[in-house]
């Protein structure tokens, strides 16, 4: 199966390490981030790889066309971003909604995967947490990212990190507070209704599915899921970390990454 580009838009990128050889890393972020989401991940990747970072639609500086947007729409931004970079293959990284689309151009362009990564990714939700999603997309679209924010910092971050860290919380509702409202919804609306675990057989490509201890929307069950759904699949799990690894454990994020891919 191939998913047609036709609805594509030319997302913003970064570049880093731009000359260094080998297969390129292409890094998704999750909904309501972009590309400095991987800062301090990047500083732990392969030296010796060049790393692709973008904003998904409606995140950063790239465009937000009017919705609703399917998950094949962001697998469609990703093919053409790999064609504008004349990119064949690539090893994939996806955190959070990255991470759902991440499987999905695994499983859908297989060619252009060689090694897929997922931090924090949804796969086989129960009727409960199900229902739970959809409640706090209608939160969303009541309220917008902001509402959002005010009641999930609990949720991505742990409690251990809140206290170290006090400034976190309002950085995080300010961050988020500024956040295209529209581009926002039509992007948690993908994470919330889309569930990918009847493909996951289709994904040939070596996977490692990474998530926190305490992730409760993500939680360790599905990331072994997806390992054991997968052709080949490993999962790990960081004890004690919520949902925003990134952030807490970049270190750790980057080392499993680079163990995966080299």
């Amino acid at each position: 199966m191939t998913v047609s580009t036709a609805r594509a838009v030319d997302v913003h990128h970064l570049l880093d390490r731009e000359d260094a050889g080998g297969v390129p890393i292409v890094l998704l972020h999750g909904v309501g981030d972009s590309t400095s989401s991987w800062s301090r991940v990047i500083e732990g990747l392969p030296a010796d790889r060049m790393v692709v970072r973008y904003d998904l639609r409606g995140h950063g500086q790239s465009p937000s066309p009017p919705g609703p947007w399917t998950i094949d729409d962001f697998v469609a931004d990703h093919l053409r971003l790999l064609e504008r970079l004349g990119i064949t293959t690539a090893d994939v990284v996806g955190f959070s909604l990255g991470g759902l689309i991440a499987q999905r151009i695994a499983a859908t362009a297989p060619g252009t995967v060689r090694r897929l990564v997922v931090v924090g990714a949804v796969a086989g939700r129960t009727d409960a947490e199900a229902a739970a999603v959809l409640e706090r997309l209608q939160m969303v679209e009541d309220e917008g990212p902001m509402g959002a924010a005010v009641n999930s910092v609990d949720r991505w971050y742990s409690a251990e990190h809140l206290r170290a860290h006090p400034e976190v919380r309002e950085q995080t509702i300010e961050r988020m507070g500024a956040l295209d409202r529209d581009g926002y919804t039509n992007a948690y609306r993908v994470l919330a209704t889309t569930d990918l675990v009847d493909g996951l057989a289709s994904i040939k490509a070596p996977t490692l599915a990474l998530t926190g201890e305490l992730d409760v929307g993500s939680p360790p069950r599905m990331s072994q899921t997806i390992a054991d759904g997968v052709a080949d699949g490993r999962a790990v799990v960081l004890g004690g970390a919520r949902h925003s690894v990134l952030n807490e454990r970049p270190e750790t994020v980057a080392k499993e990454i680079t163990g995966h891919v080299s």
